[in-house]
């Protein structure tokens, strides 16, 4: 469903996010009234069908530095691929957040793996 739909829908009182590849997505969900954006993928990944083009870390820096110089202000998250070990140099791109499940739920141990994840982003944020 289209953002301003689900806004139409659910009003203000609803945190709404939309999925973006392009800074062009960015622009549209931003003018549609997104709350966030989920942006990727990072590399490929096999949780998702239909993956649109891969984005690496140069996709998030050019699509993070379009949105501060056109004044767009919103949380981006990447997602697609993404381990602990892209943690930091993921960060370094101007992203907001990062969400990650594959890794996780590939692990031999997730709670370990998810520790060590928790980990990486204290240190990243102290």
């Amino acid at each position: 469903m289209p953002v301003s739909k689900a806004r139409q829908i659910l009003g203000k009182e609803f945190i709404i996010g939309g999925t973006a590849n392009t800074i062009d997505d960015v622009r549209r969900l931003s003018a549609e009234g997104a709350d966030y954006i989920g942006c990727g993928p990072f590399r490929f990944t096999t949780t998702k069908r239909n993956l649109s083009p891969i984005l690496g870390m140069e996709g998030y820096t050019d699509i993070v530095s379009h949105m501060k110089a056109e004044g767009i202000n919103l949380p981006i998250v990447a997602i697609g691929g993404i381990t602990k070990e892209d943690i930091s140099a993921l960060i370094q791109t101007g992203i907001t957040g990062i969400a990650i499940s594959g890794s996780i739920l590939r692990a031999e141990n997730p709670i370990e793996e998810m520790k060590e994840i928790i980990k990486k982003i204290t240190l990243w944020k102290n």
